[in-house]
């Protein structure tokens, strides 16, 4: 199965700083076994982690580095975007939209052919955020660029998200890890509703990633991620979904090899055209690859 990677991170800790990784347990505090986040995750480790599973083409998405080196990153991993030793093919770059400046950052890394959108995590920020007009107006303005932008909010954020959507209508938004529902409490609703109230614009698509790494990291099973995966596609249908892997930060809970094993189980029986557009078509289409 051919398959392209919506959503992997790298981030190299000699190079550039993040104040969420540097706030994580070191590998050796953890009970889990499991190596943590708080380490440098380079393309070699991505190659390693992907080896024999068909992964043809990667999309970059920001880590949240810290404001000041946000240019630099963007640059670092553009260029490894143009060499052609590994699969990354577009990157989704750092931006701060509710900044004033907005638009004379953006000015310096519009153009480059690789780069295809950016993001704000909104997540992890006050609510006021995402509602401030300077945000949204400059969101807006990405139509102007060709550039997406992509929403990573918390279930209960999901109302701001559509507001921020019903703002710019000429935007290309990808809703990331199906909107952060709470899988590991077994959470469905208000999240339920929000995505089906999110997916009723054309302009928005949802990447089927994340959910098992907020599913119990001791003991989910591929049963406990089935109804946000079939609720996802119920709402997005099958030419607006895309697969992504969220790695490294999955995991915190699975390896690569295992959540995508849980995902192809998890759409086993919906054929090979719909399970075409999941895993690959639908990403080339929407991020305008190569």
């Amino acid at each position: 199965m051919r398959i392209v990677d919506t959503h992997q991170h790298l981030w190299d800790l000699d190079l550039f700083s993040y104040a969420w990784i540097a706030a994580q347990p070191a590998p050796e505090s953890l009970a889990s076994g499991r190596p943590g986040l708080r380490r440098s995750f380079r393309m070699p480790d991505y190659l390693e982690a992907t080896a024999g599973l068909g992964v043809e083409k990667s999309i970059h998405l920001e880590a949240d580095v810290d404001e000041p080196c946000m240019l630099a990153e963007t640059r670092h991993v553009l260029a490894l975007a143009d060499q052609p030793d590994n699969p990354l093919e577009a990157v989704i770059a750092c931006a701060r939209p509710e900044n004033a400046d907005f638009h004379r950052y953006l000015d310096q890394i519009a153009g480059h052919p690789r780069l295809k959108g950016i993001r704000r995590i909104l997540h992890t920020q006050p609510d006021e955020l995402g509602h401030g007009l300077t945000f949204r107006d400059n969101v807006r303005s990405l139509a102007g660029y060709g550039l997406s932008f992509d929403i990573c909010v918390l279930a209960r954020q999901l109302p701001i998200a559509i507001k921020l959507v019903e703002h710019c209508p000429d935007v290309t938004f990808i809703l990331d890890h199906c909107g952060v529902p709470q899988v590991k409490e077994r959470i469905l609703n208000p999240w339920r509703e929000d995505l089906r109230r999110i997916a009723a614009f054309s302009n928005v698509s949802c990447k089927v990633s994340g959910v098992v790494a907020y599913a119990d990291p001791e003991g989910w099973t591929r049963e406990d991620l089935r109804p946000y995966v079939d609720h996802v596609i119920e709402c997005f249908g099958w030419d607006r979904v895309m697969f992504g892997s969220d790695w490294p930060v999955c995991t915190l809970s699975a390896t690569f090899r295992q959540w995508i094993e849980a995902l192809s189980s998890l759409t086993a029986n919906a054929g090979e055209a719909n399970r075409s557009k999941l895993f690959c078509e639908n990403a080339v289409r929407v991020y305008r690859l190569g």
